[in-house]
């Protein structure tokens, strides 16, 4: 069970200078491998870990695009007789 306000545990820093948060505390915050923290050095021996927020995301990119048509197997590849390392490019002489 986990408890719901921890405050003190200890930890140790690895060889690699990695620090691991306790499980308990993962848990109780939900943090996943991947996710990024700032580090802001108070005084010397006294630190902050602050989890990064996501920024939100503008826009979709074509992928996300793509897979949100409502429409399965809209997609019909057109033959040509060309390759692409046939085509020449508008910028080339």
């Amino acid at each position: 069970m986990v408890r719901q306000y921890l405050t003190h545990m200890k930890t140790r820093v690895s060889s690699k200078g990695q620090i691991v948060l306790p499980a308990e505390l993962r848990k109780q915050d939900r943090i996943r491998p991947g996710q990024q923290f700032e580090v802001e050095r108070i005084e010397p021996g006294r630190y902050l870990l602050k989890k990064v927020k996501k920024a939100p995301k503008v826009g979709m990119d074509i992928v996300d695009w793509l897979l949100a048509c409502p429409v399965k197997d809209w997609f019909e590849p057109v033959a040509s007789p060309e390759t692409t390392d046939q085509i020449k490019s508008p910028f080339e002489p």
